[in-house]
Formats: C-alpha cells, sequence, structure tokens
C-alpha cells in the first residue's frame, strides 16, 4: 500500500497529502485491517502531547491529514513549501460528489439519529450519486467490548468500505484505532464535527476566515462557554512550539512537490 511520507508538527506525524491524494487513498483496500485516516488540528495535536494514549492512536494512522491551517502554515515551513489544506469537512464533500462509478459504500458513524437523518438527506441533494448503505448513532458514553464487535458486525454486513466517523476528538480517533483490525477492507476517516457542518446543523467559518487561521475565533464566537479553556491554552502554546519548531528545521528546497501539493516522490510503502 502506497503512503504519503509524514512530518512531524509539534510532535505528531502529518501526512504530506492533498485532496487528490486523499480519493486515490479512498481505491486502497487492506485484508488486515482498515486504513486508518486522522484529520488532525491544533486541538489534537496539543491534546496528543498531554494524553500518550491519543498520540500512539494519531501516531499509528496511516494518514494523518493536515486538517487545520496552523498545521499547514508549519508543514510550508518544515517539510514542503507547497502543502495544502486537506480539510475534513471538504474531504468528505468532495469523495461523496467523486463516488459515482467508483464502487464507493458510505456508512456514517456518530452523531445523533436527527444529525444522521439531516446529514443523508443532505448528501442526496448535492451526491445523488453517492451509494450511502447505513448509519449509526451510538450512546454518548464509552463503548463495551461487546458493543464494538457489535458496532462492526453491523457495518461489516453493509459492505460498506469507507466509513465516515462523527464522534468528535479524541472519542473518534481512539475509536478508529480500536477498531482498525476488525473492519479489514475499509478506509476510516475521524470528520469530527462535518457530519454537523455538512447537514446544516452548525454553521462554518466564512471563507475569508478559514483561509486567515480564524476559524477557531468562530467557532469560539459560537460556542464561547464549550470551547474558551481549549483556544486560551492550545493556540498560544502552539505557536510557540511550532516558531521553535520552524528556526529549528527550515525547508531544504531539495524536496519535489506536486503543483497539488503531494509529495508523490517520498511515499512509503505498508
Amino acid at each position: 500500500m502506497s503512503l504519503p511520507a509524514k512530518a512531524p508538527v509539534v510532535g505528531t506525524p502529518i501526512s504530506l497529502t492533498s485532496y487528490d491524494g486523499m480519493l486515490d487513498v479512498l481505491d486502497q483496500r487492506s485484508a488486515d485491517g482498515a486504513v486508518v485516516v486522522a484529520v488532525c488540528n491544533v486541538h489534537s495535536v496539543m491534546s496528543a502531547r498531554r494524553d500518550p494514549v491519543l498520540a500512539e492512536a494519531l501516531n499509528s494512522a496511516h494518514i494523518a491529514t493536515p486538517d487545520g491551517v496552523p498545521i499547514v502554515w508549519t508543514l510550508r515551513r518544515t517539510a514542503n513549501p507547497n502543502q495544502q489544506r486537506v480539510y475534513g469537512p471538504d474531504l468528505m464533500r468532495l469523495a461523496l460528489t467523486q463516488s459515482d462509478g467508483r464502487g464507493w459504500k458510505h456508512y456514517f458513524y456518530g452523531s445523533t439519529p436527527e444529525t444522521l437523518a439531516a446529514l443523508e438527506a443532505r448528501v442526496a441533494e448535492f451526491a445523488a450519486g453517492a451509494d450511502i448503505v447505513g448509519s449509526y448513532s451510538p450512546p454518548f458514553r464509552p463503548s463495551t467490548p461487546e458493543e464494538d464487535a457489535a458496532d462492526a458486525a453491523r457495518i461489516l454486513a453493509t459492505d460498506a468500505n469507507i466509513i465516515w466517523v462523527g464522534l468528535g476528538m479524541p472519542k473518534q480517533e481512539l475509536w478508529m484505532h480500536r477498531m482498525s483490525e476488525q473492519l479489514p477492507g475499509t478506509v476510516i476517516l475521524g470528520v469530527g464535527a462535518a457530519f454537523d457542518f455538512i447537514a446544516g446543523i452548525t454553521k462554518q467559518a466564512p471563507p475569508w476566515m478559514q483561509r486567515a487561521g480564524l476559524e477557531w475565533l468562530f467557532r469560539l464566537i459560537q460556542e464561547p462557554r464549550r470551547l474558551w479553556r481549549r483556544y486560551v491554552w492550545n493556540n498560544p502554546a502552539f505557536a510557540v512550539l511550532a516558531l521553535l519548531e520552524i528556526v529549528g528545521k527550515r525547508p531544504s528546497g531539495s524536496r519535489s512537490t506536486s503543483a497539488s501539493g503531494t509529495d508523490r516522490s517520498t511515499t512509503s510503502d505498508d
């Protein structure tokens, strides 16, 4: 299996990939287990520094996309000057619209029954060719081994090969890590709030705020009570650590990259 190379961002290996590269990954399968894709932002990489279990889950993911703009900025200065953002909600939309004729069978795991119903209705509008074979809203508590086994059996019975997981960080990363061997022949992608965004439950930041790296501010304004502690600590700490990393490792300029931002000359076989 050909996978993109990775470069560290404040301790978490992040994949030097692109949207086109990720669509290629969705065509790959492994009989030994699932291909696990984590989407990484400042919150996830900073949380991994404090939580060794989460760090292990992110480190062992086959692909960890640069989902957050500050992650992308850091990679551009340390590993790949042409690195693009691979944002979970946009990747999910793109994959759904590109599904027709590719044999992709999608399964949605996470969120609430109401959100899943709204998500499936919305997908039917903008990606009529996408084959949605099932969805499930698990309980909002840690699952038992018996429930994990039942989830795996339920998903495999649908013949799904692409599983979108919307449990939120870090629950989705831990679930994917735990379930990967039970879901062979699939690609599992943890996309966080993408279910809510695509379903129209939660508003996304305007494009200009996303480009400026201010999506965190938009979300903080929406949910200040829940998110203020996360951003007050994580963002300044990440900025300091990323600056130290940038100062300590300048891009060599010798890496060959494509126009899309995918570094196909440095892929590794797994």
